[in-house]
Parts: C-alpha cells; sequence; structure tokens
C-alpha cells in the first residue's frame, strides 16, 4: 500500500525530518511574497499547508520546528513593524493565536498519520496472522489427547481469531474512519484561517477570534477521541471485566460507523432506555456491536427502497439487559437461517464466516444468548441479552 500511495511512503530519517522542516517553510515563504500572491490570508494559509505536510511525513519533532519557523517569518515578514523581531502590542494576538493554531494543525496531520499506518500495518498483518491460527488449529488437533494444554492453546487461539476479526472488520471501514478523522482537521484548519482574520482588522476582534480558537480546540478533542477509540478495537490483549455503560458504547459504535452508514445512504436510528451498568469486557461488547451492524449495513448495500438501521436498548426480564438491532435489508437466508451462528459459514464474497460465531461465543461468555429473526417485510433482527447482576461466566 505504501508503494502504491505516496502519502504512505515510510518515514524519512530524522535529519530528513528536519531537513524537509527547513525546505517547506521556506518555500511557502518564498511563495507568499511573490507579487501573485499579495494577499491577507495567503502567507497563513501557505505556512499552514507547510507545516501539515512536514508532521505528516517527518513527524512530531519536525513538526515543531517548522511551527517554530513558520511563526518567526509570519513575525518577521507580515506582522509589523516589518522586518523586526520586536513585536507590536497590537500584534500579539495574532502572533500567539497562528502559532497554537499551528501547533494543533501540525499535531493533528501527525497523528493521523500515525493512525493511518496503525490501520496499514493491520491489514498488511492479516494474512500472516490467519496463516497462524490455521496451524495453531492443525496443532490443537494433533495435540488433543494433552487435554489441559490443548483447552489453553484453544482459548488464547479463540483470542486471536476474535481479535483478526476486529482487525478485520475495521480494515475493511478504513475510508469511512479516515473521512471521520480528516472532517475535524479540515473544521480546525478553517477556524484558524478564521481566527486569524477577525485579528487582520484594524479593530482586531477578540471575541470572535476566541470563539473560533475555541472551535480548533473542540476540534482537536474529536479528531483525539476518533483516534483512541479506534485504537481501543485495535488492541490485542486479555479480557477486562468492568462495569460499561451500554448506551455509551453503543453510541461511540454508531460514531465510528457513521460515515459507513452515510456512505450507503443508511438512516441510523436510536431508542436506548435507561439501563444500569453491566459487567464486561467493554471492547469485546462493542465487538459483538460492530459486527452487527456491519452485517446489517451489508444487508442494505444493494437494496432498493428505504434503508434504515435501528439499534434499541431495553431492560429485560429477569434482570437483563437487552440490545436489538434491525435493518432493512436482504434478511436472513431462507435456507440456512439456522446456519448463520456456525464457524465459516457466510453469505459475503468477502466474508469468514466467523463474526457472527465469535460474537455469539462473547455474549455467551457474558452469561447472555443472541439470536436472530427475519423481519416482515423484509429486513432482519439480531438480539443479545446479558445479565445486570450476576457476573458473567469465564
Amino acid at each position: 500500500m505504501s508503494r502504491s500511495n505516496p502519502l504512505l511512503w515510510p518515514k524519512p530519517p530524522a535529519i530528513w525530518g528536519y531537513g524537509i522542516a527547513v525546505l517547506t517553510i521556506t518555500a511557502a515563504l518564498i511563495i507568499s511574497r511573490l507579487p501573485a500572491f499579495h494577499l491577507e490570508a495567503a502567507p497563513v494559509s501557505l505556512f499552514l499547508c507547510a507545516i501539515m505536510f512536514t508532521a505528516w511525513f517527518g513527524g512530531v519533532g519536525p513538526g515543531l520546528l517548522a511551527t517554530a519557523l513558520s511563526t518567526l517569518a509570519f513575525h518577521y515578514y507580515f506582522l509589523p513593524p516589518m522586518h523586526s523581531l520586536a513585536p507590536k502590542a497590537a500584534e500579539i494576538p495574532r502572533i500567539v493565536i497562528f502559532t497554537v493554531s499551528a501547533l494543533i494543525v501540525g499535531l493533528l496531520s501527525a497523528a493521523q498519520r500515525s493512525a493511518t499506518e496503525s490501520l496499514r500495518r493491520a491489514r498488511d498483518d492479516l494474512r500472516g496472522t490467519v496463516q497462524e491460527l490455521q496451524r495453531s488449529n492443525e496443532a490443537l488437533q494433533a495435540e488433543s489427547f494433552e487435554r489441559k494444554h490443548a483447552e489453553e492453546t484453544l482459548r488464547q487461539a479463540q483470542a486471536d481469531l476474535a481479535h483478526v476479526n476486529r482487525v478485520t472488520t475495521m480494515g475493511e471501514l478504513t475510508a469511512s474512519l479516515a473521512h471521520e478523522v480528516n472532517q475535524p482537521i479540515a473544521a480546525a484548519v478553517t477556524n484558524a484561517n478564521t481566527c486569524l482574520r477577525w485579528l487582520a482588522g484594524n479593530a482586531p476582534n477578540v471575541e470572535e477570534a476566541r470563539a473560533a480558537a475555541t472551535r480548533i480546540v473542540r476540534d482537536g478533542m474529536r479528531a483525539a477521541e476518533i483516534i483512541s477509540r479506534t485504537r481501543l478495537l485495535f488492541k490485542k490483549g486479555t479480557p477486562q471485566r468492568e462495569l460499561v455503560d451500554v448506551n455509551e458504547a453503543i453510541q461511540e459504535m454508531i460514531v465510528l460507523l457513521r460515515s459507513e452508514a452515510t456512505r450507503y445512504k443508511i438512516l441510523v436510528r436510536t431508542d436506548l432506555a435507561d439501563l444500569p451498568q453491566i459487567m464486561g469486557d467493554r471492547v469485546q461488547l462493542q465487538q459483538v456491536m460492530m459486527n452487527l451492524m456491519t452485517n446489517g449495513i451489508d444487508a442494505m448495500k444493494d437494496v432498493d427502497g428505504a434503508r434504515e438501521l435501528a439499534v434499541k436498548s431495553q431492560r429485560a426480564e429477569n434482570e437483563q439487559v437487552l440490545v436489538s438491532i434491525s435493518d432493512t435489508g436482504v434478511g436472513l437466508p431462507p435456507q440456512h437461517a439456522d446456519q448463520i451462528f456456525r464457524a465459516f459459514f457466510t453469505t459475503k464474497s468477502h466474508g469468514t464466516g466467523m463474526g457472527l460465531r465469535i460474537s455469539r461465543s462473547i455474549v455467551e461468555s457474558h452469561g447472555g444468548r443472541l439470536w436472530a429473526a427475519n423481519n416482515s417485510p423484509r429486513g432482519a433482527s439480531f438480539h443479545f441479552a446479558i445479565p445486570s447482576k450476576s457476573e458473567a461466566k469465564e
């Protein structure tokens, strides 16, 4: 992937990264001083683009150097008094806002590069991981007489397979996740330019500039939250039982899948009741929700008519929490409705046939159950119920 896409070429050595910082800021300064670019916002936009380019290819260190150089150049060449490093009191807010905006843009660019590389590495490692799991499965069959050792290895293989299923699904959503991260970054750049325009007039509007800077911070936090949630789902480790807010977990998965739903013109509707927290592994439960939601989206990609994904949570009998995910897609396979939870059974051309099997195993390990039914007139519903009080089985 890195060979076909120049934006994902490997990072150069550190000294090259700092060289890129010097070259890009120098180029931005030269271009901005050309007669054709004598516009108010031209230097700001060129410097921000240079910082984004440097942070993307060089990382955080070169990005910080580019920020420092651009701040000095902006101050020395474009703020009165010209060609002087002694700032006028009225220009100090512009210098501060420019520096903060440049820092945020550079850090966001470096963070996006890091997230994109994580997705690429996960996809590149998928084939080797699957082959390793196949070898582990063959070894288990050959060593079945060693019951204790085989059970330990099987549990580890199941955990690895669940992780592969997560990575596979997230890999398929790479474009949507990249779009979801790009939105706050683009908004931050727009707000940075807006902020500087408010400060560039004869009477700087500090209130409007402060509001724009606040929006920059909010957009930066939004991008960081998306990256944090994505990295958590890629995390590989032993299950961690804790108190989980089911509705919050549902909302987080809807945010990650929002771009994918929008891409296929699917309306996502929620009906979330006031629920008690449950004891469980948050990442595993979100994997179940992600599998069921992506299955619903896949089932509606090619259907005509209304496309709606409905997610509902409610209290059930026997102190259980019930989550239902319904779609208006093609429905369950008529001849194989009882086989959809079997391992390696799939109706997708690109499917592994493990998503629903893993989801049922996760729900049952939490002391619950997972089942499916056809909707009327079309579509399918998946439901899982988990105890809200008693602790789940190991």
